[in-house]
């Protein structure tokens, strides 16, 4: 079974790319630049670079997908997608695709309401969902064993799955619960008009969100420490657009951001690194998810304005250098540039990036459809920088 956390069980051929990642994750100097997973989408390609036959992904995603990692130097992985290939191809989602509030669904009914307006976005959360919060709030326990359990045994099955050659690191999804935007939902017209006309109702919201996050990050926590799994977590939701957040960042001052902070406590006081993960142009946020306790940054979107040189050269609340997981543009540069151009920006990643702390990789998930020429000049270049560093 795969040692969780602690990589010393594996031989040196086989686990020194997780123990790359496991000095890199502690922010201790190392000979090389470790890089994380590469989340590519397209399925024929990773069946080409495992020497699997046409169909082997849809046959056994798991299988291709952890060999295809391992294969491409893959250090670690924090969010383990399988099965997410399988949702797209080169010619878009499938008719059969389910649609959602943001994704082309022709109308959003939620517990019998219409969600077509911010009153009825007002009226679902104070008849559904604020209830539905209170009632978890009331049977979460920070102390669940059961849960705590659940969340190791979680970990090792992907582990196991992974092998010893790739680190296992826990993810903000099941790791690190706070308040986010019900865009998702309700729709971003319904939902962000409702963020102003009804200020009060959205904190209510943040508030009991927080309230149930802060009993399952402490459960999260004890996980972590329990079981010796790597002390960083990535925290995912997208708040920023090409322009900047999405509501303005004086809304989220005085509403959201005391009860994010309130909510991530006890994962920041067991001793754990939290990094944000970046869609758009976040360049506001930054200083103030850094003072509310985030030590890291991933996924740049550079052509929205994300200063990854500025943001690679500010400290944590504390003083300490940020950790930085860089990726070579899944929106620029990998569909659209050329094999020099994927070199160019992974050696101004590595030139820009921090001294301590610094993964290599793309920026987000590589949708099908990027030049193969692309992804063999990514894996290629990673490869280059484990091996020689800077």
């Amino acid at each position: 079974m795969t040692t969780l956390g602690v990589v010393s069980q594996a031989s040196a051929e086989e686990g020194g790319n997780a123990r790359l990642a496991a000095k890199t994750l502690m922010m201790a100097p190392c000979a090389g630049i470790p890089s994380w997973m590469l989340h590519v989408m397209d399925m024929a390609f990773m069946e080409h670079r495992t020497g699997r036959p046409p169909g082997a992904f849809r046959a056994d995603p798991d299988g291709v997908y952890c060999d295809f990692q391992r294969k491409v130097g893959a250090c670690m992985i924090d969010q383990y997608l399988a099965t997410n290939p399988l949702t797209l191809s080169a010619e878009g989602f499938g008719h059969d695709a389910t649609r959602g509030a943001t994704t082309g669904s022709d109308s959003v009914v939620l517990d019998g309401i219409v969600i077509d307006s911010s009153e009825s976005v007002a009226e679902h959360l104070e008849r559904v969902v604020f209830p539905r919060l209170e009632h978890e709030i009331a049977a979460t326990g920070a102390d669940d064993a059961q849960a705590v359990t659940a969340l190791i045994e979680g970990e090792r099955a992907v582990a196991d799955l992974l092998g010893p050659s790739i680190l296992k690191v826990p993810y903000g999804d099941c790791f690190c619960d706070f308040p986010r935007l019900r865009y998702t939902e309700y729709g971003y017209a319904p939902y962000l008009t409702a963020f102003v006309v009804y200020p009060e109702i959205m904190e209510r919201d943040f508030a009991l969100q927080a309230d149930l996050a802060e009993r399952r990050n402490a459960r999260a926590a004890k996980a972590i420490l329990e079981a010796g799994l790597p002390r960083v977590i990535r925290a995912d939701h997208d708040m920023a657009e090409g322009h900047g957040t999405l509501v303005d960042v004086r809304m989220l001052d005085r509403m959201w951001f005391p009860h994010f902070a309130r909510a991530v406590r006890s994962l920041l006081d067991a001793g754990i690194r939290l990094l944000w993960h970046c869609d758009g142009n976040l360049m506001e946020m930054t200083p103030r998810l850094i003072e509310a306790g985030i030590g890291g940054f991933q996924g740049f979107q550079y052509e929205c304005g994300m200063d990854y040189a500025r943001i690679c050269r500010m400290h944590d609340r504390d003083g300490g250098p940020l950790m930085i997981w860089a990726g070579v543009s899944v929106t620029r540069t990998l569909p659209f540039g050329t094999p020099s151009d994927v070199r160019d920006e992974l050696a101004w990643l590595v030139r820009e990036g921090p001294a301590t702390g610094l993964f290599l990789g793309a920026s987000s998930s590589i949708t099908p459809g990027v030049p193969w020429a692309n992804l063999d000049t990514l894996i290629e270049g990673l490869g280059y920088f484990r091996t020689h560093g800077r």
